[in-house]
């Protein structure tokens, strides 16, 4: 396995603080625009918005992978996340980031090593573990009797209608 990997994407002006973004092989690109609250096109994509997703996308995808080769069985993983930004001395930056995720199991007895896997999907996280800030996990585990049976190691489990 490579040692190195890299991303590029390309970022256009289109008007004062507003753009599009794109990267090769990923459609569409992505209008955005600095928020409202610093003269910004409110209802547009923001940078801040895209720090906030890159933390909780790469959260999602770490969990179900490690879910998937652990052979954990969930119905479902949905995850709010909060990006702080505050002004100090030195500017604006991001403090902290607060990871809310809601991982709905079938049975009891899956909770401890749900609650396990999500902490360490919090702590290997590449984008996580990249933030000059803290991120903090308050994590939600519902138990749901009653649900279709899981498949062994698939990690999601359809639910029936």
């Amino acid at each position: 396995m490579e040692n190195q990997h890299s991303y590029f994407v390309r970022a256009s002006s289109t008007t004062p603080r507003s753009g599009i973004i794109g990267a090769d092989d990923i459609h569409p690109p992505i209008a955005f625009s600095a928020p409202p609250e610093f003269q910004g096109v409110a209802g547009t994509w923001t940078p801040e918005h895209f720090f906030t997703a890159a933390v909780a996308s790469c959260f999602v995808s770490t969990f179900s992978g490690m879910s998937l080769v652990s052979k954990f069985d969930f119905l479902s993983l949905e995850l709010s996340t909060e990006a702080i930004l505050q002004r100090d001395e030195g500017g604006w930056r991001f403090t902290r980031v607060i990871l809310r995720p809601r991982l709905t199991i079938q049975i009891e007895k899956d909770r401890d090593r749900g609650l396990r896997l999500m902490e360490k999907a919090e702590k290997v996280c590449l984008v996580a573990r990249s933030l000059s800030c803290p991120t903090a996990l308050e994590p939600d585990i519902v138990v749901e009797s009653g649900a279709a049976q899981p498949r062994a190691g698939a990690g999601y489990v359809a639910r029936k209608p």
